[in-house]
């Protein structure tokens, strides 16, 4: 009975703060409440952002696609100048650039350790854009488990003020490890799905970009493999 009336009491204080305009609380505040685990998550959401910041503009910086580079190796190869194809590659910072530099040192080897010396390069030039990668994926998966933590911590506290309250039992001593538990678990949430949802859009920038180079590798092959 005590517990009944003590929870009709909350809610008639709720509805009145509510029809007075002050039962409203700011997102800033709700993060207040969720203690070291919302600084948590605040952190690993800095770091989400900055990795996805990063690799998303030099995914964006790699993937451009010079057709006029392309046309300068081929004439200059064409013509048997290797230097000048040289130097067009060593003037162009990109991950293209490099791969068929490295091919274009090794012109009158066999075809096959040409382009075996390319696709090394292009499996650098990869796994430095995916670099920091793994962090993000990490923050996805493990951001909503430290939000649940965040949860059991709550609730925990919850039903340990209950169990030292007795028969006394006060609603509003029991909100507050409530309350950290839900905002805990949203904050895990939103910091997880922005952080996978990143994840993929990096991934998929990144597969459109091998794709890319690919297709160049296989257009300077044929251009090494034409008949002088």
């Amino acid at each position: 009975m005590v517990l009944l009336q003590n929870v009709s009491a909350v809610s008639d204080t709720a509805a009145q703060a509510a029809s007075q305009g002050t039962g409203k609380i700011s997102y800033m505040e709700m993060a207040q409440h969720g203690g070291i685990i919302m600084i948590i998550l605040g952190v690993l959401s800095i770091i989400a952002v900055y990795i996805f910041v990063d690799k998303f503009m030099a995914v964006k910086k790699s993937s451009k696609d010079d057709q006029q580079f392309m046309n300068n190796i081929k004439e200059n190869i064409q013509k048997g100048n290797v230097d000048a194809a040289m130097t067009t590659c060593s003037t162009t910072n990109s991950p293209l650039a490099r791969m068929l530099a490295k091919g274009i040192k090794r012109i009158g080897r066999p075809l096959n350790d040409i382009n075996a010396a390319v696709e090394n390069v292009g499996k650098q030039e990869i796994a430095r854009l995916e670099r920091g990668l793994p962090v993000l994926a990490s923050i996805a998966g493990g951001a909503p488990m430290i939000g649940f933590l965040g949860t059991v911590m709550g609730m925990i506290q919850a039903f340990f003020d209950m169990a030292n309250a007795g028969n006394n039992i006060d609603v509003q001593l029991l909100s507050n490890g409530i309350y950290t538990a839900m905002v805990t678990t949203v904050g895990g949430l939103i910091v997880g799905i922005i952080a996978y949802f990143a994840y993929n859009l990096i991934v998929s920038r990144i597969d459109n970009l091998v794709s890319q180079l690919e297709s160049r590798t296989t257009e300077f092959m044929d251009i090494l493999n034409e008949p002088a």
